[in-house]
């Protein structure tokens, strides 16, 4: 059922949110909506330029949200004025099982030929040889269909020290970037998110995986962190990278890896200014 103004009463419903835009401004068009409230955006498929995003009625009109929406993207030209100019849609719909609405978003997603990621709710494909993480897709992000979980999942797979090594995991979200890590072979992982939510549902993540080892999962600040590690993975955003770049460094092995995600085309030569 859709209508064109939130309901007065029952459940406040939600405001669908559908943004027709080129991947190249993805990355930040989804950062804004979750600044915006919502608690998860999708794509139909990995290159999709279309982005779902859903916003509570409670609190929100879908009038101001379409305009707030549309000074956003009249400002993001001035960084991307090469693309297309995007097509927005908003539409408020009655309440409806959150759950199984979002499941037609997620399917089987094959990130390398060692890698697949399953929603809890499908079936392992038979005589399959590489490693499998299953996952409950929730409002935490990290879910293998963003283009930063891929590349950061990638990155662990190529970069794994090729002795014992152990693994910090920043921002960690879903938890899915630890997973892939026990799976590969870390003998100790440490996982920190400063949102509560995404730590329990992290853990849920976690325990849909027989994993080797267990994952120190907590919302310790990074500067409590007073370990050195051999792999450190933090998928975030630049703001946050710049703010956490001075503690990377004391808290990277000899020889150790930092892979850091999350950034636009534009932002990476300002973050290797800031490691030094």
């Amino acid at each position: 059922m859709t209508q064109s103004s939130c309901p007065n009463s029952g459940h406040p419903g939600w405001i669908e949110i559908t943004i027709d835009i080129d991947p190249d401004a993805g990355e930040a068009v989804s950062d804004f909506l979750m600044g915006l409230g919502c608690n998860g955006v999708v794509s139909e498929d990995f290159e999709s330029s279309l982005l779902k995003a859903y916003l509570t009625c409670e609190g929100n009109e879908a009038d101001i949200v379409r305009k707030t929406i549309s000074m956003y993207l009249d400002n993001l030209k001035g960084f991307f004025p090469d693309i297309a100019d995007p097509v927005v849609n908003i539409k408020v719909i009655a309440n409806q099982d959150w759950g199984t609405t979002w499941r037609r978003f997620f399917s089987l997603e094959k990130i390398t030929d060692n890698l697949m990621i399953l929603p809890v709710w499908e079936p392992t494909p038979e005589n399959h040889t590489s490693h499998v993480i299953r996952i409950d897709p929730g409002p935490a992000f990290g879910t293998g269909k963003h283009e930063t979980t891929r590349m950061c999942l990638k990155a662990i797979e190529d970069s794994m020290p090729n002795r014992p090594w152990n693994m910090l995991d920043v921002g960690t979200g879903s938890g899915i970037l630890s997973v892939f890590g026990a799976m590969l072979g870390a003998y100790e992982i440490t996982a920190i998110d400063n949102d509560p939510v995404a730590v329990e549902w992290a853990q849920r993540n976690i325990a849909l995986n027989d994993l080797p080892v267990k994952i120190d999962l907590s919302i310790t600040p990074l500067d409590r962190i007073d370990k050195r590690y051999d792999l450190i993975a933090a998928n975030l955003v630049m703001n946050t990278i710049l703010e956490l770049n001075p503690l990377f460094s004391d808290r990277l092995a000899a020889h150790g890896v930092l892979i850091l995600s999350g950034l636009l085309t534009g932002q990476v030569e300002t973050v290797e200014k800031g490691l030094g």
